[in-house]
């Protein structure tokens, strides 16, 4: 391995430090991105249990909202009316709603990141392909058309090579799981707001 990234010069520097960037956000974002963390399944209707003759006080509210980023967003509604048991169905909408957008913005963190890599690395490699070109016309001597020393004609070509093709290999795999993630999360989005527009809609109910 360290053969090759000596054959290939020091433009594959930058895509090697691309490479472990990439390799820990997508670590990071498979950690981070659990259902269990995120929107667990039975949770909206354990909230409408609880919720289905009164609203909890501030201690349940508090703990359901340290349980997930969906927890997160029903315990804003719950706290909103807490607050206020006046407050209408739209200030209740407008809490979760505000909550959501900053869940939102925390499920997307680093994915902008990946998304830069995947499309930088191609271009990374292009420019160690053009350094080893630079390389192999350098090698030719002055005022000779064919020619010129075998051995840096030879490192010219695997710098050129080595560059385009690691750029690739970073590139797709980064693209592989930017979509992936970017799904996902966009998945997470939905449930999170038709969870909220159920629990709002139960607890206009309740007060009625």
């Amino acid at each position: 391995m360290f053969s090759i990234i000596q054959a290939a010069g020091w433009p594959i520097w930058p895509l090697i430090a691309s490479s472990i960037l990439a390799l820990a956000l997508v670590i990071e974002r498979f950690i981070s991105l659990k259902t269990s963390k995120i929107a667990p399944p039975k949770l909206l209707n354990e909230v409408m249990a609880v919720t289905r003759t009164s609203v909890p006080g501030p201690d349940v509210v508090n703990q359901l909202e340290k349980n997930s980023a969906l927890g997160e967003v029903l315990a804003s509604g719950l706290r909103a009316l807490n607050i206020n048991p006046r407050c209408d169905e739209d200030e209740l909408r407008s809490s979760m709603e505000s909550t959501g957008r900053l869940v939102a913005h925390r499920l997307e963190r680093y994915l902008n990141a990946l998304a830069t890599i995947a499309s930088a690395a191609p271009l990374m490699g292009l420019f160690g392909t053009v350094v080893g070109m630079i390389e192999i016309f350098g090698s030719q001597p002055a005022g000779t058309a064919t020619g010129g020393n075998p051995a840096e004609l030879a490192h010219g070509i695997s710098v050129a090579l080595y560059n385009t093709a690691f750029g690739l290999i970073v590139a797709i795999p980064s693209l592989i799981f930017w979509r992936y993630f970017r799904g996902r999360v966009d998945g997470y989005l939905l449930t999170l707001e038709l969870s909220a527009e159920h629990l709002a809609r139960h607890l206009n109910h309740l007060r009625k």
